[in-house]
């Protein structure tokens, strides 16, 4: 009959553990726009359904064996990645110790207790008897099971693990935008580094023909007809491209070891062979806006910690409701070991604890106003990384187009620096002109080359940029399910 209470009690427990308190969880509204602002470059159009960035292996938009090689050993190898992998696993440890609380606990503490006893004997009279009495010791062996258990009657453990899910789903975003991140940093340095490689080359090329002007002024300072001064303007030219080509190497050797550390390796482990950049930046698919909020992982972690946050409002407003306790205890208990696990040594008691907050003044409401503040505040963070995103990907697109044209510029630049320079060659041999004219032409032509290179590799690294922005090819469906 008791255990037929228990068992009712127990059902009762749990079917009142269908209460939940707290508001329900709705995504926030984010701002967003139709289409872009900044249509793409030329020749770039808005991506259809089935067109999209690789997803994962994004930077093999770009056809470089040499950057794949490098962008796969990011997610193994790089410090900062392996460190929010653990914290993933972290957040995803922190969901177990929550949904704990789901569960009973139950203890046991067996024990032995020796007692040793001393009784005197008494007469009738109550006059103790000389000799009487006697000694002994006692052993009580007992074996308890305690169970406790507290009925989440109003949702406080299931929002508990709600939040802890909701947080584990935000780090889990977090990793691959910190994956996307170093991968993008990655991509770039890269470009940079072989953009410094095009400017060594050009450098060292002008250093063959400025090489060859100078003997050309020696040649004619021997045969008297230019003074000393050109010789010595050629030699100074000469002298000042060459530091130009050995300054390229400092930033190159950064650019080297700062992707050894990216790929997780001591700079002295890595060499990366010179070569020219003779790639355009590819046509990236951008989709439309609305698409960003499902593609960026960091919007979603920021979407997720409202989520969380809306949780724990549920947790410090069930604080306002009494707690349900069921706690249950049994075992065996006997003075003998041999009689212990029989059945008259049992022993068993139950019964339910109710417990309420009566007065604490003020606590409860000012850690349910707490919580409703940090949820205010994860709203305003989500919609400010929404609007962050827009403004990445619009800065990309602007630079993008802008830079194309800038480059076509720079190539009709070069082009008329070219043939100035051919000009004022010819003047200079037939004596028209002296050769501060040529130092002068040949300048502009190496700055206008140099430009060109450095406009290719900021089209190349903005194509990066434009992708990191757009999500890296990641969207929430590949989210973990914690």
């Amino acid at each position: 009959m008791a255990v037929n209470r228990f068992v009712v009690l127990w059902t009762m427990t749990i079917a009142m553990s269908g209460c939940t308190v707290g508001p329900a969880y709705h995504r926030p509204d984010a701002p967003a726009s139709d289409a872009f602002k900044e249509p793409p470059p030329d020749g770039w159009k808005v991506a259809q359904p089935n067109d999209a960035i690789p997803r994962g292996a994004w930077w093999t938009l770009y056809n470089s064996a040499e950057l794949n090689q490098l962008e796969e050993q990011v997610g193994i190898s790089n410090q900062n990645v392996i460190a929010a992998m653990a914290q993933y696993q972290e957040a995803r440890d922190q969901i177990r110790i929550a949904r704990a609380a789901l569960f009973p606990t139950i203890t046991t503490a067996p024990a032995a207790t020796v007692t040793r006893a001393n009784i005197a004997a008494r007469s009738t009279s109550g006059a103790v008897v000389s000799g009487g009495g006697f000694s002994g010791t006692v052993v009580d062996y007992s074996l308890p099971v305690d169970l406790s258990y507290q009925a989440d009657v109003w949702g406080s453990v299931r929002n508990s693990v709600r939040a802890a899910t909701n947080s584990a789903e935000a780090s889990a975003a977090d990793l691959e935008n910190v994956r996307l991140t170093y991968e993008a940093q990655l991509a770039q340095v890269y470009f940079e580094l072989h953009g410094l490689d095009g400017d060594a080359d050009l450098l060292q090329t002008t250093l063959q023909l400025y090489g060859e002007s100078l003997q050309l002024t020696k040649d004619r300072l021997e045969a008297g007809t230019v003074s000393g001064a050109d010789v010595a303007q050629a030699q100074a030219q000469f002298d000042a491209t060459h530091a130009q080509w050995l300054d390229v190497g400092v930033a190159r050797a950064q650019y080297e070891h700062a992707i050894a550390v990216l790929i997780g390796q001591p700079p002295s482990t890595l060499t990366i062979p010179p070569s020219l950049i003779r790639m355009l930046p590819p046509s990236v698919p951008i989709g439309v806006p609305s698409t960003l909020l499902e593609r960026r992982p960091d919007i979603t972690a920021a979407e997720r910690r409202v989520a969380a946050a809306n949780a724990q409002i549920g947790v410090a407003m069930s604080a306002f409701y009494p707690t349900l306790t069921l706690n249950a205890s049994g075992g065996f208990a006997s003075t003998a070991l041999s009689t212990l696990l029989t059945w008259p040594s049992r022993f068993w008691a139950v019964g339910p604890t109710l417990a309420a907050t009566l007065f604490e003044g003020g606590r409860r409401r000012a850690q349910v106003n707490l919580q409703e503040a940090a949820y205010d505040a994860a709203v305003a963070n989500y919609r400010q990384t929404v609007l962050t995103t827009f403004q990445q990907v619009e800065d990309q697109l602007a630079a993008l187009r802008i830079l194309e044209r800038e480059a076509a510029a720079e190539d009709q630049a070069v082009k008329a620096a070219q043939d100035a320079l051919d000009i004022v060659n010819e003047q200079y041999k037939a004596g028209t002109v002296d050769y501060l004219q040529v130092i002068t032409a040949q300048t502009t032509l190496l700055q206008d080359r140099r430009t060109a290179l450095d406009i290719l590799t900021r089209r190349l690294a903005a194509s990066v940029l434009l992708v990191e922005a757009l999500g890296g090819g990641w969207d929430v469906s590949t989210l973990p399910n914690p």
